[in-house]
C-alpha cells in the first residue's frame, strides 16, 4: 500500500526527520488559505498522487504569490497525471499539498527498501538525487551505491560513514545524516514498510539536511497489524478492478496483455502466466479465484475481467479439489451465459469428477474450448486469439 506525500511526512515528523512545513489542500480557496498560514514569499504546490515523475507532467509548481498558488492548485485538483509509473491511465489529484519553499545547494537520494538480492534492508544512496534519479541510475549505475544492513545489528556507524564520505558531507552533515538514517530506519521496521524514499534529500543554504520528498509503500501483508496506516489507504490511486476484488475475496492484478486469467491457486495461476508468455500470448491479469472456487466467484470474476477492453480471449485454469469439477463446469457455464462472453473460451479442468465436467461443458451449446492441459490450453488460448 502507497502513501501520500502529505501523510508519508506526517510521519517523518513523528520520526524526527526534518521536513519544510507544509498542509493539505483539497479547494484553490484552502490552498490560499494554507499559503497566507504558512506565511513567506515563495511556496511549492505539488499534486498529491501515488507516483512519481509528477514534476515532469506539470505536477509540481512553485509560486511566488497567493493568486499563482490558487491558480495552480485549480489547475491540478481533479486532473488525472499521466506518467512513465501511472501509465496511459493516469492517476487523479484530488488533493494538493502546500508547503514553504526551501533554497538548497545539494540533492541526493536517499531510500531504505527491502533488498530481495541480499535479504535484507538495504540504504540505497546517490549524490545525484531529484527527479532525474531514474535516468542517473541507467546511465551511470555506478554512482549509486548501497549499504545492507544487518537485522540482528542494525545500522553500524562505520556504514554511516561511509555513507557520509561516498556524499561528500561535512561533520555537521554527517551527524544530521545519522540521525535521519536511524530514524527512517526505525520508521521502516515499524510500520512494516517496503520502501521508505527521500528524493531529495537537500543541503539548505544554512547547511541543513531536509527531506524535500517523501515516498512510503507499507507492505499489504502485514497491514492486519496496522490498522491506522490502513486508514490512509486512498482507494482512487488504485486499480478499481483490484478493489473490487479484494472486496470479493479474490487476488486481482491487472497487467498489460490480452488473455485474461482466471486460475485457483497464486502458484497454478503464476505457472498458467508462465505458459501463455512461453507460447507467444501475453497474460491480461493475474487472478486467483481460491480453492473454493464457486459458480458464484466464476461469475463475478469473469465480469471483473471482461471489464478490461483489452481482453481478446480467456483461460480458465481450475483444479477441482475442494469443490468438484463438474460443480465448477456447471459455475462456467452459468457464468458465460449471464456475461453473454462473445470472446474464446479456453477450459482445463483437473482434478475431482473431471471426466464428469468435461462432459457437461462438451454438451452444452456454448464454443468453449476444452483442453486436455495445460500446455495444450495455453497454446489454444495463444492460438484462438491470433485469430
Amino acid at each position: 500500500m502507497n502513501l501520500h506525500e502529505f501523510q508519508s511526512k506526517s510521519l517523518f515528523k513523528d520520526y524526527g526527520i526534518p521536513v519544510p512545513k507544509g498542509f493539505i489542500a483539497t479547494t484553490p480557496d484552502e490552498a490560499k488559505s494554507v499559503a497566507r498560514e504558512l506565511g513567506g514569499q515563495k511556496w511549492v504546490i505539488k499534486a498529491q498522487i501515488h507516483s512519481g515523475g509528477r514534476g515532469k507532467v506539470g505536477g509540481v509548481k512553485i509560486a511566488k504569490n497567493q493568486n499563482e498558488v490558487m491558480k495552480y492548485a485549480k489547475e491540478m485538483l481533479g486532473k488525472t497525471f499521466v506518467t512513465k509509473q501511472t501509465g496511459s491511465r493516469g492517476l487523479p489529484s484530488n488533493s494538493v499539498y502546500i508547503e514553504s519553499a526551501t533554497d538548497y545547494e545539494k540533492e541526493f537520494y536517499i531510500s531504505l527498501l527491502v533488498d530481495r538480492e541480499d535479504e535484507c534492508i538495504s540504504v540505497i544512496s546517490s549524490k545525484s538525487g531529484g527527479g532525474n534519479i531514474e535516468e542517473v541510475a541507467e546511465e551511470n549505475p555506478n554512482s549509486i551505491f548501497k549499504i545492507p544492513i544487518n537485522a540482528a545489528l542494525g545500522i553500524m556507524p562505520f556504514q554511516l560513514r561511509k555513507l557520509s564520505i561516498g556524499l561528500g558531507l561535512t561533520k555537521k552533515q554527517s551527524g544530521q545524516l545519522k540521525s535521519i538514517i536511524k530514524n527512517t530506519y526505525m520508521l521502516f521496521l515499524e510500520n512494516d514498510a517496503s520502501l521508505v524514499e527521500i528524493n531529495p534529500l537537500v543541503v539548505s543554504e544554512k547547511s541543513d539536511l531536509i527531506a524535500l520528498d517523501a515516498k512510503i509503500n507499507i507492505d499489504s501483508n502485514a497491514l492486519f497489524r496496522q490498522p491506522d496506516l490502513l486508514k490512509l489507504k486512498d482507494p482512487t490511486q488504485e486499480d478499481q478492478s483490484e478493489n473490487d476484488a479484494a472486496n470479493e475475496g479474490l487476488n486481482y492484478v491487472s497487467l498489460n496483455g490480452n488473455i485474461a486469467c482466471m486460475v485457483n491457486g497464486a502458484g497454478l495461476a503464476m505457472a498458467t502466466m508462465d505458459l501463455i508468455k512461453l507460447h507467444g500470448g501475453e497474460p491480461a491479469n493475474f487472478l486467483d479465484v481460491g480453492g473454493g472456487a464457486t459458480s458464484e466467484k466464476v461469475s463475478f470474476a469473469l465480469k471483473l475481467i471482461l471489464a478490461n477492453e483489452n481482453v481478446q480471449g480467456i483461460l480458465v485454469n481450475i483444479f477441482g479439489g475442494i469443490v468438484r469439477c463438474d460443480l465448477i463446469a456447471q459455475g462456467i457455464i452459468d457464468a458465460v451465459r449471464e456475461t453473454e462472453v462473445d470472446l474464446p473460451v479456453v477450459v482445463r479442468l483437473e482434478g475431482t469428477n473431471v471426466e464428469d465436467g468435461k462432459e457437461i461443458l462438451k454438451k452444452s451449446d456454448l464454443e468453449i474450448i476444452t483442453a486436455t492441459d495445460l500446455t495444450d490450453a495455453a497454446k489454444k488460448v495463444v492460438e484462438a486469439v491470433k485469430k
